[in-house]
């Protein structure tokens, strides 16, 4: 598969980036006159199926390094600028680094629960997790800002002695700089160029933002956090081997199945099993893949997590809820009464 990458699979990474940036273009000049409802609700919708794109199939996938084979200087990990308030050599490294190799560990992986939720009934409960559905809908509204929170470590780093230390201020230097480059760009130069549709192209282009974080949020939780994803404590992977690496691949991941435009609004990432197999594989080929990889789940009797993306979002907010609550203790029976007081 890796081997039979070429030309079509380029010419596929070029028509997508040419029509999404065609897509933006005629939405934000629609917007232009968005004082004019018609106007406004097309535009706000090109723009959020712009940035979607952008982020999802594109961004996401190029700064995988899914495209760096075709040696395109445009078109490449080191070299893209997403439209995003992570920076991507930061974004890269909590993610490819981080979330892939230590996909679904409690405590290793930022990507699991993002450091704000209890992902599993075996970790401890405290009064602070009631709260935790509300947490995740926050992020879900914020999702951009809120990976570029933890792909910073902010909580971790907040501590005084932690924010002297000079890494991690350039770090968040650089955050600021590209926080400061979307906010200038989204929300004071196009609303500007709007003259009288100053304040609708502002409530525009914040809509077209709220869309896509809440979208790529909803996405990337039905990759690893409905029922039936494994999760996996840090003394599971001591001496894990390569091959009990990709297992856990693949037992930490879930899919969304649907049609073609479904799959590609998700960047692929509806393919999150196969995804994770095969991180640096171009995007297009996953749904070819995917049919070999399930018939690899049978033949060994593993649980292929999938399903419609209704169905995947809410097992993954019924775990969330579920989740914020103390464990249920188990009900005893009253043959274990019994051999509770005979053992007494």
């Amino acid at each position: 598969m890796i081997a039979g990458r070429g030309e079509k699979d380029a010419a596929y990474i070029r028509k997508v980036i040419s029509a999404q940036r065609k897509l933006e273009l005629v939405s934000r000049g629609v917007l232009l006159f968005s004082i004019f409802p018609p106007a406004w609700l097309i535009g706000t919708a090109g723009l959020s199926v712009a940035k979607i794109m952008e982020n999802m199939e594109i961004g996401h996938n190029v700064l995988h390094g899914q495209w760096d084979w075709m040696r395109d200087p445009k078109i490449h990990s080191t070299t893209w600028d997403w439209d995003h308030v992570s920076p991507a050599e930061q974004w890269k490294h909590s993610h490819n680094e981080l979330h892939h190799t230590y996909t679904n560990v409690i405590g290793k992986d930022n990507d699991l629960g993002y450091g704000i939720m209890r992902v599993d009934e075996d970790q401890k409960w405290r009064p602070f997790h009631l709260g935790q559905p509300l947490w995740n809908f926050i992020n879900a509204c914020f999702f951009e800002y809120g990976i570029a929170a933890y792909d910073l470590e902010l909580g971790r780093n907040l501590h005084k002695r932690r924010r002297k230390n000079p890494e991690f201020r350039v770090r968040a230097r650089a955050v600021g700089r590209k926080i400061r480059k979307q906010v200038l760009k989204d929300y004071v130069i196009h609303p500007l160029l709007s003259g009288p549709s100053f304040l609708t192209t502002l409530a525009a282009t914040f809509t077209a933002n709220l869309v896509r974080n809440i979208w790529s949020h909803s996405v990337i939780m039905c990759g690893h956090f409905p029922e039936g994803v494994q999760v996996f404590e840090r003394r599971s992977i001591e001496g894990e081997t390569r091959g009990q690496w990709y297992l856990r691949q693949m037992m930490g991941s879930a899919n969304i199945s649907g049609s073609k435009a479904m799959h590609f609004m998700t960047g692929n990432l509806s393919h999150q099993i196969e995804h994770h197999l095969f991180p640096d594989l171009p995007s297009n080929r996953y749904a070819e893949v995917a049919v070999k990889v399930r018939a690899l789940f049978e033949k060994y009797e593993l649980q292929y997590v999938t399903g419609p993306l209704p169905k995947q979002v809410y097992s993954a907010w019924h775990k969330v809820f579920r989740l914020s609550l103390p464990n249920r203790k188990p009900k005893v029976t009253t043959p274990d009464r019994e051999q509770a007081l005979a053992a007494a």
